[in-house]
């Protein structure tokens, strides 16, 4: 087994490696342990690669996620006891934000579940928490007929977003499939090729930006990574790494996991309601649990904070009103995009009308914020 197909707790000594890591390690890419994975941080500015994604592209080494196969007969049925949302109803292409609970209602994780064909889905879930998912399936796929497969430790994804997205992949593909690209719907998936390679093309990802995410087996990452990289460069592509994508997705309001959301935290308290499907008839794992909560207030709900200042809160810091802690910044730092600072905080539900002032208190001195709709950034439709 090579360091391209390690996961984390496999035995190797210190973090897991990608297909890419070489890659990224010739880009001169400065590397952090992310969920186990020695991932690239950024490769020059961070906010460069941030101003990218947002005004051209980036791309994304992202092979640290997870990936399982659901296949057979009973694929759909299965997922809907394992998860919270509804698959039955998902149609062949389409994919679908979900969570998988534990018995409390508490989150083990966010994933996205794509339906490859009537009997076939692929899930896939965060990087540290791959193999808890993949031992829950499992363990949760006893008495259906189904295969579960985790194909993590084979399977590479890389991902570009941006505005320039579109005319990037359109260089790459095939004449034929370049509608297939310009027309695919937010939230699809199809089999395309890439540079002659073939992949799993879906147009999603974790940015608030237009962008696709590409899934291709380890074998052929490197070279799917330099042909992306050598076709974007006139359209303003650079490599991005994860400090540029975490000040992304809290520009667009999206929750990371250990941060807004954990065991700790129902879906009800982390505004993800909406995500259950009550309506399917099955018992999914956490059901009982959360319909007994699910008419009740909840003891915390998840905001948008607008600093006043220059100074932004980070995770940890304490929300207070009054001078009295009222809850505490998930996720913080000053919006490249914006100019000024932002925050994800968890806070009790009777400040969370937009409009609220509150203070943070930075490190013993408190920063006056305001309560604001999310998402803070919205890209031009």
């Amino acid at each position: 087994m090579t360091d391209a197909t390690q996961a984390p707790g496999s035995g190797q000594a210190g973090p897991a490696h990608t297909a890419l890591h070489a890659e990224h390690a010739a880009l001169g890419a400065s590397f952090t342990d992310f969920g186990g994975w020695d991932m690239p941080l950024k490769y020059g500015s961070e906010l460069a690669e941030h101003r990218a994604v947002r005004e051209a592209a980036g791309l994304f080494d992202l092979s640290h996620m997870g990936e399982i196969r659901v296949t057979g007969p009973d694929a759909a049925t299965f997922l809907n006891t394992a998860l919270v949302g509804n698959f039955a109803v998902t149609a062949v292409g389409r994919a679908k934000y979900s969570l998988i609970c534990d018995a409390d209602g508490g989150i083990i994780d966010d994933l996205i579940t794509y339906r490859l064909g009537d009997t076939e889905f692929l899930v896939v879930p965060n990087a540290g928490n791959a193999p808890t998912v993949a031992a829950a399936f499992a363990e949760r796929a006893a008495g259906f007929d189904v295969t579960v497969r985790d194909e993590s430790a084979e399977t590479s994804l890389v991902a570009v977003q941006g505005p320039a997205s579109v005319a990037i992949l359109h260089e790459l593909v095939p004449e034929a499939q370049r509608a297939l690209v310009s027309d695919m719907k937010y939230y699809a998936a199809a089999p395309a090729s890439v540079a002659g390679i073939e992949v799993l093309l879906a147009r999603t990802g974790y940015t608030g930006e237009d962008g696709f995410e590409l899934y291709v087996p380890n074998a052929h990452a490197a070279e799917l990574w330099r042909a992306v990289l050598a076709s974007g460069e006139a359209h303003g592509l650079i490599p991005a790494g994860l400090a540029s994508r975490d000040s992304l997705r809290l520009e667009a309001g999206m929750p990371l996991y250990g941060n807004e959301l954990s065991r700790d935290i129902t879906p009800f308290e982390a505004g993800l309601g909406p995500v259950v499907s009550f309506k399917k008839a099955e018992r999914f794992v956490g059901r009982d649990a959360l319909e007994a909560r699910r008419e009740e207030t909840p003891s915390r709900v998840l905001v948008g904070l607008q600093g006043a200042g220059r100074r932004a809160g980070r995770a940890g810091y304490a929300v207070l009103v009054d001078g009295v802690q009222i809850g505490e910044v998930t996720s913080g730092q000053p919006s490249p995009t914006l100019g000024f600072p932002i925050a994800l905080a968890s806070i009790d539900p009777a400040y969370a009308e937009v409009g609220t002032e509150l203070t943070v208190d930075l490190r013993g001195k408190p920063e006056a914020f305001t309560v604001v709709a999310l998402p803070f950034y919205r890209r031009a439709q």
